[in-house]
């Protein structure tokens, strides 16, 4: 199963690959036209990796925010957030390389309270400044048991397009799509300080499925 931001990327990979290996085939070269074809294969398989869309298994609890993407956590720990609370909160961020599944989750389940995009540059992903300096969205989600989560979506240095489909007012489902960052990127929480957390530095985490922290 694949994302639909990924259908015309692999549409016209697919066109390319097929048209490029039949105009290869007729060079009288046959060492060289496989050498090519092996190459556009691989080319394919790596777009197809990187749009896949697997099913993931969320047990909705409003207790707990859940991991919005796959990947692995880099940065644990007590920041001063200036875009939308202006206080301290505890910043969780994972860091995606361009082999982890793309798809954004939502982490808890309520209602989106703030959603905004910011253009900006496109810094390694795990550079300090890439949270403030990067192209990225915020988008805030609140539910009664749980209070305000912010999350991140940050462009690395290989996304250009960051796909958010939160909008304000919306009434939005803990684990469902929430959007989609292309090629290579990171996703920041700000959680209440109070927040259990049930995660560690340089963990591995599964999108939809594994618990960040709990109240």
């Amino acid at each position: 199963m694949f994302h639909k931001e990924g259908q015309k990327i692999i549409f016209i990979t697919l066109v390319f690959v097929v048209a490029s290996s039949l105009l290869i085939d007729n060079l009288g070269m046959p060492w060289v036209s496989k050498l090519v074809q092996f190459a556009l294969l691989v080319v394919l398989v790596l777009i197809l990796q990187f749009f896949r869309n697997p099913k993931r298994h969320t047990h909705i609890n409003d207790q707990q925010v859940i991991a919005p993407v796959d990947g692995k956590v880099v940065v644990i720990e007590e920041v001063e957030e200036t875009e939308y609370f202006k206080e301290k909160r505890l910043q969780v961020s994972i860091f995606m390389s361009p082999i982890n599944v793309h798809v954004t989750r939502y982490p808890i389940s309520g209602s989106v309270i703030f959603s905004k995009y910011h253009p900006g540059k496109y810094l390694v992903a795990w550079h300090p400044k890439a949270s403030t300096d990067n192209e990225r969205t915020t988008i805030v989600v609140e539910n009664k048991t749980y209070g305000k989560v912010l999350y991140r979506q940050i462009a690395g240095a290989l996304a250009r397009r960051i796909v958010n489909y939160a909008k304000e007012g919306q009434t939005v489902t803990q684990g469902t799509d929430a959007g989609f960052i292309k090629f290579g990127s990171r996703v920041d929480l700000f959680l209440p300080l109070d927040s259990k957390l049930k995660v560690k530095l340089n963990q591995k985490v599964k999108g939809g499925e594994c618990i960040i922290s709990e109240v």
